[in-house]
């Protein structure tokens, strides 16, 4: 397709023909032009169309038409021209005849994977009601030893306060801040860090929490459930997973029922750069 587009872009749109075949009783069949004897059709026409990146799909169809009509005719006088094809051609064309058919298949199954009850269950099923994304509001105070991440839990024990000791032990960033981190959800922190926050109860602190970073001592200030999207802002997304869903059973399926041998495991992959046709 990327040869054909091309081919498309450096034309220019004239009208070619003498007799619009607009005003015939036009079939897939109907010959548009003739190229040393060989004879291109509506059908040859329709197909380029359907090959053609969507801005040029959308132009107005006597352009469209006319110049999808030179570029065949084109296409026909360059591949006429060939004298010897190359010996790679009839694999190119193995391989394009099932390039189109596993494509049109994809698309049925995409479009078949689609209605409004299907989007709807799925939209309810990947955020039930009341089941918005929990979000966690904490300060830390990040530490390089474990000895020194103890010693100040002794001094909250005692009833230090949190922001203060942050501000003047913490290594991290947010220590001028108190250790405030903010507003955060689930993944959004290393795995040890979110596993103790998930543990906790708002207004209680814990620690040392080993991290790549060091060690932690944790307040979790506040804890809170957001609304979950609209089903019209999520709309597209689901679309897209249930096709995908889609398009991977039906692969399983075919697998499931196929008799597939792969012998590939004894050849050098740098055959690949290696080996020409």
């Amino acid at each position: 397709m990327a040869k054909s587009s091309t081919i498309f872009r450096n034309i220019a749109f004239t009208l070619f023909l003498s007799t619009p075949l607009a005003a015939q009783e036009a079939n897939l069949t109907t010959v548009v032009a003739t190229v040393n004897g060989t004879e291109l059709t509506l059908a040859h026409v329709l197909d380029i169309k359907r090959q053609l990146p969507e801005q040029y799909r959308n132009l107005e169809d006597s352009v469209l038409f006319n110049g999808i009509i030179e570029q065949l005719v084109q296409q026909q006088l360059l591949a006429s021209s060939v004298e010897t094809p190359p010996s790679w051609l009839p694999t190119a064309m193995e391989n394009q005849e099932r390039n189109l058919l596993s494509t049109n298949v994809i698309e049925d199954i995409r479009a078949g994977a689609l209605s409004d009850a299907a989007l709807q269950s799925a939209y309810q099923a990947k955020f039930p009601a009341g089941g918005g994304e929990a979000e966690y509001q904490a300060s830390h105070i990040l530490l390089e030893t474990e000895d020194k991440a103890r010693e100040l839990l002794k001094l909250l024990d005692e009833g230090a306060d949190f922001a203060t000791l942050a501000q003047e032990h913490s290594t991290g960033p947010s220590g001028p801040r108190g250790g405030d981190l903010g507003w955060f959800g689930k993944g959004q922190m290393v795995k040890p860090f979110e596993d103790a926050v998930l543990n906790m109860e708002p207004g209680t602190y814990t620690g040392p929490v080993q991290t790549q970073f060091g060690y932690h001592l944790i307040l979790l200030r506040d804890r809170r459930v957001m609304a979950p999207p609209s089903f019209e802002e999520v709309r597209g997304e689901l679309e897209v997973e249930l096709q995908n869903a889609a398009v991977e059973a039906h692969l399983r399926a075919l697998m499931d029922e196929a008799d597939v041998t792969l012998l590939s495991d004894g050849i050098d992959p740098s055959v690949l750069s290696t080996l020409d046709q």
